[in-house]
C-alpha cells in the first residue's frame, strides 16, 4: 500500500472547486442580470467578473479535459485574478446591496443580497483555488529542481560512506586508479 503525495491528494480537491466555481458564479451571473439594477456601473462591473471568470473557468476546465500540459504558473495566475476581480466585485455588490433605496421590491433587494452572499462564497473558492495551484506549483518546481540535481550530479546527494560530492569533483580528488574503486 502507497500513501499518495501531497501532489496527487490536491488534484481532486482542485477538480470539485471547478465545479463549485461554476455553480456559484453562474448564480451569482443569473441574479445580477435577473435584479433590477440600482446602480448600473457598480453592478456592470460584478456582471463583468462573473461572466469573465465563468469562460475563464470553463476554457481551463476543458483544457484539462482534453489533456493540454497547461503550466501551473497559468493555473495559479488565473486564479489570483481571478480571486482579486471577485473580491472587488463581491465589495460594489455589497455596497449596492446596502444602498438600495425604497424604490425596490423585496425580491429585487433579496435577489441583491444572494447575489451578495455567492459573490463572496465565489471569492472563497476562487482564493482557495489559488492557493492549491500555488502550493501545487511550488511542489512541481522542487520535483523539477530535483530532478534535475540528480541529473546533473550523476548519483544521489546521500551517501553510505558519508561523501556528498558530485561526480565532476571525484575527477580532481582521487587518482584514476582510485577512481575505478570508487564507482
Amino acid at each position: 500500500m502507497t500513501l499518495l503525495s501531497t501532489f496527487e491528494v490536491l488534484i481532486p480537491c482542485q477538480d470539485l472547486l471547478f465545479i463549485l466555481q461554476f455553480v456559484f458564479g453562474g448564480l451569482v451571473w443569473i441574479l445580477i442580470a435577473s435584479s433590477l439594477v440600482p446602480f448600473p456601473q457598480t453592478q456592470a462591473w460584478v456582471m463583468f467578473v462573473s461572466v469573465y471568470c465563468f469562460i475563464g473557468t470553463t476554457v481551463l476546465l476543458f483544457r484539462y479535459m482534453c489533456g493540454a500540459n497547461c503550466k501551473r504558473v497559468l493555473d495559479a495566475a488565473y486564479h489570483c485574478t481571478a480571486a482579486l476581480f471577485y473580491f472587488s466585485a463581491s465589495v460594489l455588490e455589497t455596497w449596492a446591496t446596502l444602498s438600495m433605496d425604497d424604490g425596490f421590491s423585496y425580491e429585487h433587494y433579496l435577489e441583491n443580497v444572494f447575489a451578495t452572499v455567492f459573490s463572496y462564497v465565489a471569492t472563497l473558492l476562487y482564493m482557495v483555488h489559488a492557493v492549491l495551484s500555488l502550493v501545487i506549483w511550488k511542489k512541481s518546481a522542487e520535483e523539477t529542481q530535483w530532478k534535475t540535481l540528480m541529473v546533473i550530479s550523476l548519483r544521489p546527494p546521500y551517501s553510505l560512506t558519508g561523501r556528498t560530492e558530485n561526480a565532476l569533483d571525484r575527477g580532481k580528488k582521487y587518482p584514476k586508479e582510485e577512481q575505478r574503486c570508487v564507482s
